[in-house]
Order: C-alpha cells, then sequence, then structure tokens
C-alpha cells in the first residue's frame, strides 16, 4: 500500500517541534531509501560523515546527486552544513590524500575537527554508551567534542 506524500512525513511530525528545539538532529542510515529521503526533505542542513577512504568519495559523489535531486524536487533550502572526515588517519598517505581532496572540493564546509580511528570509539556500542561516557578523554570522545563547538561555533557566526 503506498501513501501518498510518504516523503514528507517526518517532515510534518516534526514541524511543531522545530519552536521548541535550537537544533534536530536525524541520525540516518548510509543507504539512500525512504528513510533517508524523508530525513532529507525534512532537514535544513546535512552533515556528510565521510570515512576517509577511496570508495567513500564514490558515494560522496552519490550522495551531493541525490541532494540536488531533493532540492528540486522537494526542499529547496536543503544545504549542506559540512563534511565531517571520520575514521580518520593522518599517519597515512590515504588518509591525508582523502582528506585534501575533499577539502579541495568542499572547502570551508568540511569541518577543521577530524575523527580519528580509534579503538575506544569501536568499543563504546558494545557497551551500550556513547564514547563520552564510555570513555571522555579518548581521542575519539575528544573529537566528538570538538565536532561540537565548531557546530556551534559556526552557529554563532552565521547569528
Amino acid at each position: 500500500m503506498a501513501f501518498p506524500n510518504r516523503e514528507q512525513r517526518l517532515r510534518r511530525f516534526l514541524a511543531p517541534l522545530r519552536e521548541a528545539y535550537h537544533h534536530i538532529f536525524i541520525d540516518c542510515p548510509p543507504s539512500l531509501g525512504l528513510l533517508t529521503l524523508n530525513a532529507l526533505v525534512a532537514a535544513d542542513a546535512v552533515l556528510i560523515p565521510l570515512h576517509c577512504e577511496y570508495f567513500a568519495l564514490e558515494g560522496l559523489a552519490d550522495l551531493v546527486a541525490t541532494l540536488r535531486r531533493v532540492r528540486a524536487a522537494f526542499n529547496p533550502s536543503l544545504d549542506i552544513e559540512g563534511v565531517l572526515l571520520t575514521m580518520h588517519d593522518e599517519r597515512t598517505n590515504l588518509g591525508q590524500q582523502v582528506a585534501r581532496d575533499v577539502r579541495g572540493f568542499f572547502k570551508e564546509k568540511v569541518f577543521d575537527t577530524a575523527i580519528p580511528r580509534n579503538v575506544r570509539l569501536a568499543e563504546a556500542p558494545s557497551h551500550g554508551k556513547p564514547v563520552i561516557l564510555y570513555d571522555v578523554k579518548s581521542r575519539g570522545a575528544t573529537a566528538y567534542l570538538s565536532l561540537a563547538k565548531e557546530l556551534l561555533a559556526r552557529q554563532n557566526a552565521l547569528a
């Protein structure tokens, strides 16, 4: 059974909540299915986490094309908030190259903060905790705290 305007459902659900919150984050699966489409239609902006590996760049091109289509059909104000380099290892040539390529294309849209490869980040979900509660002093937790500060600083600069 097909629902009319099914890509608009999340937008309609969130509409009355927008006044109550400064930010609403929607975490999506790494696919371009109906859940992600609903999130893109409901969103003001997209934060793109990018795994610092070669094939992720190909997926990024597909995502950018999808964003263009969503803007054209459903959400003309949708913007890219920023690109976040994840699983970043600045010691490897590949990590450096991916970071350089992404920064060259997206310029100031790439966050200064990069999320490093970190064992504590990988362990935290198996303990049922976010990394901030699992090991707040780990490199991964510190990076996510830096990202939060950077996001807030960007928002304040726009205000």
